[in-house]
């Protein structure tokens, strides 16, 4: 049985319980009182013969058939030799005599009297007699029927009203985890993570657990989508960035496999370039590695200082670049900084930072990198690099993070387009934020204790900026409550 039927039922059958229930004691209050205004009416009426003086047995009043005639009333004896010569109206019974002789308490009786239902009262008179009063009940039996009649029928449009109620309810309760439902199955039949559950309009602070959950879904289900979307595009970027290298790679083996009919120059320089493109689809492979690890391996993270593992970097990066000018300036109050890192991951970072700055400066250009502390962030440590290249385009600004792009100007270098999207990759998950902008033309980006001037290069252009900012109070390594005053987890080397 669906689940929105069961709660039907169970709201219905909780409802109408409860409406029969007070249906039922309504009747029963009704019945109660319209007895209890008969019963005082012959309370009163014995009152009245009894105050009259001490009756002998006798019959009083005879006049029963009429509702509205008064009631019928007679004395009774306890000992039957006393009994008048005129029948009695009212019947006679053992209990009568005993309430005559004191040996029972009074009570009622309900009897019929001609045909007609009536009322009994029997109550002590005196001097060993009872005094029967009685009067006709139709008028209460008429009104009880009537009041049953009317409960049962407002107990049945009550049931009917609580189910259809219930049904209601209980279809617009689970709306949300119908159409929820409706859309797992769409996307279990299709595989496709597009589809959305629709909310209804509202105020979201006012939503219920079930809608609360909807919502949450669809979050999710976005997030999933993203996440499909981003790995079948990396994919098909992927195939696309090794196409090239691959078919490069295919022309020059199957070149080499006709090499007795190569020259000796012709040899090695396919040689030559199929060893260079065998470097670049591994290096290509590698990063695509690197940009499919989640996160960092806590067993290698310790504390890094970012301004030695700088120097470290820009003397690998002149060994690399040998005609590029590299200069480091490292801030007075930032050389004994650490933050909490893995130093190969960090020293990756910075080494693509610095080779897309080489890459792009101009024959003898120069490539600017400082550490410092930023003064409108005092908690924080920022390394700048800057080179003096043609900048990049304020329409590429956005995208030179993503994965595989590159700039118009940045198509005829080496270079895989994925090397930015790495170092945006570690930034994230040491918890660090990296930007690129496009400076000021006479702006220096060495800061205090550079190497020499800070002008740029004759005849270079503005460059690109690339700025990493490292906290040095926080960190998403640190677990929660085993941080010392640094903010960092204790023993970490």
């Amino acid at each position: 049985m669906p689940l929105r039927t069961r709660l039907a039922w169970i709201t219905s059958a909780t409802v109408a319980v409860v409406l029969l229930g007070a249906c039922a004691a309504a009747f029963f209050v009704v019945r109660y009182e319209l007895t209890r205004q008969l019963d005082l009416q012959l309370i009163r009426q014995a009152h009245q013969i009894v105050r009259q003086g001490d009756p002998a047995p006798q019959v009083v009043e005879g006049e029963c058939d009429w509702l509205a005639a008064p009631a019928c009333a007679q004395v009774v004896p306890a000992d039957p030799a006393r009994d008048p010569s005129k029948p009695y109206l009212l019947p006679v019974t053992g209990e009568t005599r005993a309430v005559a002789a004191g040996r029972s308490p009074a009570g009622w009786t309900d009897i019929t009297l001609r045909g007609r239902p009536a009322r009994m009262l029997t109550t002590p008179a005196g001097h060993r007699t009872a005094l029967q009063v009685a009067v006709r009940s139709d008028g209460v039996h008429d009104a009880t029927r009537q009041a049953g009649e009317l409960m049962a029928a407002v107990g049945g449009v009550g049931v009917v009203l609580a189910g259809l109620l219930g049904y209601g309810a209980a279809r617009a309760g689970l709306s949300p985890v119908a159409a929820l439902t409706g859309v797992v199955e769409r996307i279990a039949a299709t595989r496709d993570a597009r589809h959305r559950v629709e909310l209804p309009p509202g105020n979201a602070g006012r939503r219920d657990e079930v809608t609360r959950l909807g919502g949450a879904f669809t979050t999710m289900l976005a997030e999933l989508d993203a996440s499909v979307t981003a790995q079948r595009r990396l994919v098909a970027d992927a195939s696309h960035e090794l196409r090239t290298p691959l078919t490069a790679l295919r022309t020059n083996a199957e070149l080499l496999a006709r090499a007795d009919r190569l020259t000796p120059a012709q040899r090695d320089r396919a040689s030559a370039a199929l060893d260079r493109q065998v470097r670049e689809v591994g290096q290509l492979v590698s990063d695509l590695v690197e940009l499919a690890r989640d996160e960092e391996p806590r067993p290698l993270v310790e504390r890094v200082a970012p301004a030695a593992l700088a120097r470290q970097c820009v003397d690998a990066a002149r060994d690399h670049w040998p005609a590029v000018d590299f200069r480091l300036g490292v801030a007075a109050d930032a050389a004994a900084m650490t933050v909490l890192g893995v130093p190969a991951r960090l020293a990756r970072l910075l080494g693509n930072l610095l080779d897309n700055a080489a890459k792009f400066s101009p024959p003898g250009g120069r490539v600017e990198v400082a550490v410092r502390v930023p003064a409108q962030a005092p908690d924080s440590l920022d390394v700048v690099v800057r080179d003096h290249g043609p900048g990049i385009a304020p329409a590429d600004l956005r995208h030179v993070f993503d994965r595989f792009y590159r700039a118009s100007a940045a198509r005829a270098l080496p270079g895989s387009g994925l090397g930015l999207a790495m170092a945006r990759q570690i930034a994230l998950a040491h918890g660090a934020e990296l930007t690129a902008e496009t400076p000021p033309h006479d702006d220096g980006a060495c800061g205090d204790g550079a190497d020499g001037d800070q002008a740029g290069p004759a005849g270079a252009g503005a460059g690109a900026l690339f700025r990493l900012r490292l906290s040095t109070t926080t960190s998403p390594f640190a677990a929660p409550g085993d941080a010392d005053d640094s903010g960092f987890p204790e023993g970490t080397a």
